[in-house]
């Protein structure tokens, strides 16, 4: 009797240890690996962002001067982050962009301070989102037109990109870079507001990687989808619409976030990956950027 009791308490908790996770639960687990793999790269391998742009910078204001531009270490950078997106789509804007993971950072503060005080931000009308996401390739081209006039370089300590790549290098900011501070303050005060404030309105780099060509994005079967769920439409922090002919899925950023809320598990990644977020895959994925990073020497020695 007492084996057959063993036997069963046995039998029960290897049954546990087979039972899926249930929804929320997978949000979270994942959530966390997320998290993880943000802080992972924001304190090992900031200045990958900074490198892009810099080298965005640098060609403009070459092609502006009729120079040759340098074929340098932040040129390789941009070219294998832009090839990497290519084929991962945007990973590294969801999982490993510095600017990125100090914006989800500050909202989730921010949206935990909300719910002590049960009183939300005014929230902003999608409508006015989408018209907004805009305003980050304005910005591009200002820079981009700036930089080949040779106008940006004498406009010294109002980059807001400047002081936030002071912050990670560790470095004082100084007097000269004080409208450069205020303008990221404001930044913050946005993330605060908005998910993915900054990738999503003002981004410069993630106007350069929404144009990209990619290979893989997460795609849903609208016949397969519960009635009135959009459970990843409302999930989405650059509010996408996961539609296989959607022609705004350049603004994805591969957080995954929709393939973790579906209560059907009906969103796949590209033509044939079922959950690609699931950890494993996303892992693997991290692993690879970082390993690029070692090659390109874009991570911190200390």
């Amino acid at each position: 009797m007492i084996q057959t009791k063993n036997a069963q308490r046995g039998g029960n908790a290897a049954a546990a240890k087979k039972r899926p996770m249930n929804p929320m639960q997978r949000v979270k687990f994942r959530r966390r690996i997320r998290a993880a793999i943000q802080l992972f790269f924001f304190v090992l391998a900031p200045s990958v962002y900074t490198s892009c742009f810099s080298c965005i910078k640098a060609v403009a204001t070459a092609i502006g001067a009729g120079e040759p531009f340098a074929y340098d270490s932040f040129f390789a950078t941009l070219v294998v982050i832009c090839l990497y997106t290519i084929l991962f789509g945007r990973f590294f804007c969801g999982y490993a962009c510095a600017f990125g993971g100090l914006g989800d950072a500050v909202y989730a503060l921010s949206q935990f301070i909300q719910r002590k005080i049960k009183k939300k931000l005014p929230q902003i009308p999608e409508k006015a989102i989408r018209v907004m996401q805009k305003f980050k390739y304005v910005i591009l081209i200002a820079i981009v037109v700036l930089c080949a006039a040779g106008v940006y370089d004498k406009l010294p300590g109002w980059s807001p990109w400047d002081v936030f790549s002071m912050l990670t290098a560790l470095r004082g900011i100084t007097a000269a870079y004080a409208i450069g501070a205020v303008l990221l303050v404001l930044i913050l005060i946005g993330m605060a507001v908005k998910e993915r404030f900054f990738c999503q309105f003002l981004c410069p780099m993630g106007a350069v990687f929404a144009l990209l060509p990619v290979m893989g994005q997460y795609k849903r079967n609208r016949e397969n989808c519960l009635p009135r769920c959009s459970a990843c439409a409302k999930n989405c922090p650059v509010c996408v619409e996961t539609d296989e002919n959607s022609l705004r899925m350049g603004e994805c950023i591969s957080c995954g976030k929709c393939s973790d809320i579906c209560p059907k598990r009906n969103i796949q990644y590209g033509k044939r990956v079922k959950d690609g977020n699931a950890p494993f895959p996303v892992i693997l994925k991290a692993l690879l950027l970082f390993a690029l990073c070692l090659f390109l020497s874009a991570v911190r020695t200390f």
